[in-house]
């Protein structure tokens, strides 16, 4: 049996136009191919098509549209995540403009599905005390202790997203004076970013027990598991996880869900705390728009108070009436 055209056209689409033409990240190329999965799962279950007789003419708006009320109702997804499924399937029809031309009434029609309205939700965070707790648990008397302690340190001092940290191998770590370390974030750009001392002393007792500082282990991933592989973003949060629960048992420090994203935004809201302006952490954090930064300063109800109080107890100014005794301001409001 041939294939089909969707088949054609989809494996062109990942093979040719993501990988080579616009260089996408493989953690794109992932949540891509995890869309396309749905859709073939959602055609093959509600729809009785198994993958191999999918074609271009089946996939209607109509089609699409169901495909994203099904993974809402059947598989728990969230608005934002309905909202990156569409992206992927937008994504793949603008390709489909150009390759066929004969369906664009059809490709336009998916490609005018709007996108889901979602409010975001508040910034999650942990209070220092509670990542001293946190980064205190593992036991650093056994190997696994103190691997575990170089990660949750690195995870926190360095804001990166899990699956940074998961990408780090030993040549991304520089613990020479400055220490700092290579992240590779989305979109395949590379960002520096600082260390603190003591997560650069950490480091180096966690680099000299691994023996991992030899120049043929320079490629060798920066933390591995019991079968020394590359951890992965799941691994990493179960690890963190693990955590979690122990501090949990002894304080009251931890309230609510806490994931590896969670210490991201932890650090973020206390360099913020620590009076470094947006465009430092916008740098530290590797996100594109400093819109995306400000929303820690929303979200950190302590420093609006203190603005609020700064303003309560500014002296009452001068009668609107005294520019008029400013010469020079006069002078530069005649000029206008």
């Amino acid at each position: 049996m041939g294939t089909t055209d969707f088949a054609q056209y989809l494996s062109k689409y990942f093979h040719e136009h993501l990988a080579h033409r616009r260089g996408v990240s493989p953690n794109t190329v992932k949540s891509y191919r995890d869309t396309f999965k749905l859709l073939l799962l959602y055609l093959q279950e509600e729809n009785g098509t198994p993958p191999e007789k999918v074609t271009l003419e089946l996939l209607s708006s109509d089609t699409v549209c169901d495909f994203l009320a099904w993974i809402e109702k059947e598989r728990g997804c969230s608005i934002r995540s309905k909202n990156q499924r569409l992206a992927s399937i937008h994504s793949f029809f603008r390709y489909l403009q150009i390759e066929c031309p004969d369906r664009i009434v059809q490709i336009q029609r998916i490609l005018a599905i709007p996108r889901c309205r979602w409010q975001s939700s508040s910034v999650q965070y942990l209070q220092v005390e509670a990542v001293v707790a946190l980064l205190s648990a593992p036991d650093k008397s056994k190997a696994g202790g103190r691997r575990d302690a170089a990660l949750l340190t690195l995870l926190y001092d360095s804001a990166a997203r899990v699956q940074e940290i998961a990408d780090v191998s030993i040549r991304d770590l520089h613990l020479l004076p400055p220490a700092h370390v290579s992240l590779k974030g989305k979109g395949r750009k590379t960002r520096v970013v600082p260390l603190m001392e003591i997560t650069a002393s950490i480091m180096r007792e966690y680099i000299e027990e691994e023996k991992c500082e030899l120049p043929e282990r320079q490629d060798w991933p920066l933390f591995r598991n019991h079968r020394n592989e590359r951890l992965t973003r799941f691994g990493i949060g179960y690890i963190l996880s693990k955590y979690i629960k122990d501090v949990k048992r002894t304080k009251t420090l931890l309230i609510g869900k806490v994931s590896p994203h969670t210490l991201r935004h932890s650090k973020a809201m206390h360099l913020l705390e620590a009076g470094n302006n947006s465009v430092v952490i916008q740098a530290i954090l590797g996100h594109a728009d400093i819109k995306s930064t400000g929303i820690y300063a929303k979200a950190n109800i302590e420093m609006m108070r203190k603005a609020l109080e700064k303003t309560l107890k500014r002296p009452p100014e001068k009668s609107i009436e005294k520019w008029k005794e400013d010469p020079d301001l006069l002078r530069w409001l005649k000029g206008l």
